[in-house]
């Protein structure tokens, strides 16, 4: 029997977001399932520029609906940003004259070749399922990106529309607006309906811990902003003790009740629903099914069973000294969300910083979580900060505006404003501020802290086509070398490339995957983390010890197909916040 109460009279569109590793994609999936098995026509569709429906429902999926095998009326698909941004940048170049000559065409080409083009072609398919471009369904269901990234495809509509009323000329960084399937009327359309309380539902998913519940507030007031009132809430992972004796789960749970019950008053308000924390991960139809179920078997556990044993690892004190020695560099954290990057970055940074170093710790992140881990205390060598996509954004506009609006009229100057009121602006203002960042490594330490997989990838995006712009125009007989932020990103000498992961199998799996578009990228990462390992703390809980069991399965999988070197870090009842706690992991042995 199912525990969520969003399945009893559930709207036409369901959006599943919260903070990274909180569910949602398990959550999502479990509540297609569950309502195809009611009989009902369902699609399931992941926004996710880093998705992993294909994992978890064990079947290959594509930009159009697919049949999922075992579960009869459910079909699902993935937005494929790129496959979305190559369609747009066909229809434009169809749109040029005919006598158009080659080179103006690999012009226009490069043009649209950055991460804003990638997102708003992106952002064309989600509209379509919004404006009833799929009516044979019963029911449409989003698992969207991490927080950050959604919170921007939600309020792409509204900046969209704003954009194209004040826009006479038809034209943005985008190029022709045609290019785009959509006009005004759909992204009028796609706003109303997200409104809509009759038609769409927002479920937040969070877990029972601080931060994802801080998260999850912050959503909740930034879609209400947007319109999007109609919210539930979903508390993913509930954990109940099953030995009062077991000092590690009784401490685990209480911080759990903790964290719910300082919740702040706008998520206390919402309906909510509780789903218990299961021994087993959340990959394949039988799993799915299992996460809605009341209760689910736990596999007896011998006490003297020591196969639970997992291989010892590094500690993360080790990166930190044989980092230390070079007295500068770049630090690059990345992986799948709620992984524990924040975590891992500050620790970097703190252990650093204590060696007598000078540091930059920053984010890219728009949840922007880092300066809650770190704390409000300072530490001496240590600056800590974040890029804000809205400061960058005003820099930037100003800077355009003092610069290739300094010699043009007055009407001239408000073209050149309106065209930089699209929303694309901002990415580019992101990446401006990041290749900043990337600079500062030079002379001293950088750590970044990055967004979740999908968002950094589209920022990789952004700095890949930066650099083939670059070097395509760059004469060969100019003296001197030009150095591209990829370029710093290559080099493994200037930068250290982390990658972060729980012990289970979907975020090993986006780890690897992330591994591979770096390689792709000339990107070589220089390790993984192993984050939140519970083996070492000895605790006897039936459904914990269940959990270490697949946990093992994991390290060794790592350890095996993955990474080169790994460190680790040992789960924590409570997540460790504040630089004195920082900086003890950062010198454990």
């Amino acid at each position: 029997m199912s525990t969520l109460k969003l399945l009893n009279r559930p709207t036409r569109h369901l959006f599943f977001t919260g903070k990274g590793g909180v569910g949602k994609t398990s959550l999502s999936c479990a509540t297609a399932i569950a309502l195809a098995d009611q009989g009902l026509k369902i699609l399931l569709v992941s926004t996710d520029p880093a998705s992993n429906l294909d994992e978890m429902l064990g079947v290959t999926l594509g930009s159009d609906p697919a049949p999922v095998p075992g579960v009869s009326g459910l079909f699902a698909m993935n937005i494929d940003p790129e496959a979305a941004a190559e369609d747009y940048r066909l229809r434009v170049l169809d749109q040029m004259a005919p006598d158009t000559t080659d080179k103006e065409r690999t012009s226009v080409r490069e043009q649209l070749s950055g991460a804003c083009t990638t997102e708003i072609a992106a952002f064309d398919e989600f509209v379509g399922l919004l404006a009833d471009d799929q009516p044979q369904f019963d029911h449409i269901i989003f698992d969207t990106a991490p927080t950050g990234h959604t919170l921007r495809l939600l309020s792409l509509p509204k900046a969209w529309t704003g954009f194209l009323e004040t826009n006479e000329r038809g034209a943005s960084c985008l190029g022709p607006h045609s290019g785009l399937k959509m006009q005004e009327d759909r992204f009028r359309t796609a706003l109303e309906c997200l409104g809509d309380p009759a038609r769409t539902t927002i479920v937040l998913v969070t877990r029972a811990d601080r931060g994802a519940i801080r998260e999850a507030a912050r959503t909740a007031g930034e879609l209400s902003e947007l319109g999007l009132s109609n919210q539930m809430l979903a508390i993913n992972g509930r954990f109940t003790p099953s030995d009062p004796n077991d000092q590690v789960a009784t401490a685990f749970a209480a911080e759990q009740t903790k964290a719910l019950a300082e919740m702040p008053p706008a998520l206390s308000a919402l309906p909510r629903d509780d789903v218990p924390l299961k021994p087993f991960d959340m990959v394949g139809l039988d799993a799915l099914r299992g996460l809605l179920s009341q209760s689910a078997s736990i596999p007896a556990v011998d006490p003297a069973d020591e196969t639970f044993a997992t291989p010892e690892l590094p500690r993360l004190s080790t990166f930190i000294d044989e980092i230390a020695a070079s007295g500068k560099g770049l630090v690059m954290v990345m992986g799948k969300g709620g992984v524990g990057k924040t975590t891992v970055a500050a620790v970097v940074a703190v252990g650093l910083a204590a060696r007598g170093h000078s540091v930059h710790l920053t984010t890219t992140d728009p949840a922007a979580h880092l300066s809650f881990v770190v704390g409000a205390g300072a530490m001496p060598g240590l600056t800590v900060d974040r890029i804000d996509p809205e400061a960058e954004t005003a820099r930037y506009i100003d800077k355009i505006m003092a610069t290739k609006g300094h010699d043009l009229d007055e009407a001239g100057r408000a073209l050149l404003r309106e065209d930089l009121a699209s929303p694309c602006t901002e990415e580019v203002a992101v990446f401006h501020a990041f290749s900043r960042v990337v600079g500062e490594a030079r002379s001293s330490f950088v750590v970044i802290d990055t967004a979740p997989t999908g968002h950094t990838l589209l920022l990789l995006d952004a700095t890949g086509a930066y650099h083939r712009q670059m070097t395509r125009h760059l004469d060969d007989n100019a003296p001197g070398r030009m150095v591209t932020p990829l370029m710093r990103l290559q080099d493994p000498t200037y930068t250290r490339v982390l990658l972060v992961t729980l012990p289970e199998r979907t975020p090993v799996s986006e780890a690897s995957a992330l591994q591979d578009d770096l390689r792709r990228a000339g990107i070589a990462p220089h390790g993984w983390v192993v984050n939140k390992s519970m083996a070492i703390t000895g605790t006897r809980d039936p459904l914990l010890r269940a959990r270490i069991r697949g946990e093992k399965a994991q390290i060794e999988r790592v350890t095996r197909d993955c990474a080169e070197r790994i460190y680790a870090l040992d789960f924590r009842p409570v997540a460790p916040v504040g630089l004195e706690e920082l900086r003890r992991i950062a010198e454990e042995g």
